[in-house]
């Protein structure tokens, strides 16, 4: 069967379009200008200890237990909060107050993982007309993005529950998706699956929390302009692709050879220049 990739998949922003009246609200309080779907990557290889899926997992509830029993945070209301919601403490960095957010980091920043995600700007009229006016089309799309490349390969999805989005019948969707995504793409005539998935909360599943941090830096850079949570994390192998910055899809370079603008790594990182205007949404 070969190693397990173990996928960690959760999002960020919200995938509100329409206010009452079919007003458009992108950009208003509380409703982002993009939405985002991540995905960290873990090889379960048993061999090594230091990757090791329960070995990563238990390192994360230690420190979430320590942070729970310390008097430091005891009076804080997201931890208290959180312990009366899980009856225990889990991580949220958009809730979590800037000294615990520090130390998520500096862990994550010990653990062996990749981390993919996909931006994609808020378009009301692709949204309608690509979309239909589904949220859960939209999940699938990007989710079947993320998987383009991957759908041959031995998987274990761990999924952050999202309303009808994770549902069986829209995950089964996105993985139909990339598959067809990677048969154009490979000319192969056909896939043998060996994808299995689970749709679970931060309580069952400690490690979605790595994947809630690195989508909570990149959605900073897109949201705010702000670039340092992101840098922070540079060390790890992050992969942004901006599926919708259309006007980055056709540059080439001086052998007229096409460079994707929009796909952002270590050689092409995010700068505060990726931040999202409302308009250009």
């Amino acid at each position: 069967m070969g190693t397990k990739i173990h996928k960690f998949i959760d999002e960020a922003g919200d995938p509100n379009f329409f206010g009452k009246g079919g007003v458009v609200i992108i950009g208003n309080e509380g409703v982002s200008k993009t939405f985002s779907l991540g995905m960290v990557s873990i090889k379960d290889e048993f061999k090594y200890k230091s990757n090791n899926i329960d070995d990563i997992r238990n390192k994360i509830k230690n420190l979430a237990q320590s942070i729970e029993t310390n008097p430091y945070y005891a009076t804080i209301s997201s931890v208290k909060k959180r312990i009366t919601k899980y009856d225990k403490f889990v991580f949220h960095a958009k809730d979590d107050i800037p000294e615990i957010r520090k130390e998520f980091f500096d862990l994550i920043l010990e653990l062996p993982f990749s981390f993919q995600c996909v931006v994609a700007r808020k378009i009301p009229k692709l949204f309608i007309k690509k979309h239909n006016k589904k949220e859960s089309e939209f999940y699938a799309d990007l989710l079947a993005h993320l998987l383009r490349d991957k759908v041959h390969k031995n998987l274990v999805l761990n999924i952050a529950q999202l309303k009808r989005s994770t549902n069986e019948v829209n995950l089964e969707l996105a993985i139909d998706k990339a598959t067809a995504k990677y048969i154009i793409k490979n000319g192969s005539t056909q896939i043998k699956h060996n994808i299995v998935y689970n749709v679970q909360s931060y309580k069952e599943e400690p490690l979605l929390s790595i994947t809630d941090y690195c989508l909570w830096a990149v959605q900073r850079v897109f949201e705010k302009g702000e670039t340092r949570f992101y840098d922070y994390l540079m060390s790890k192998k992050f992969q942004v692709c901006d599926i919708y910055d259309f006007d980055a899809y056709t540059m080439t370079d001086h052998n007229n050879k096409k460079i994707w603008k929009n796909f952002y790594n270590s050689k092409n990182p995010l700068t505060k220049d990726n931040k999202i205007s409302p308009s250009s949404s």
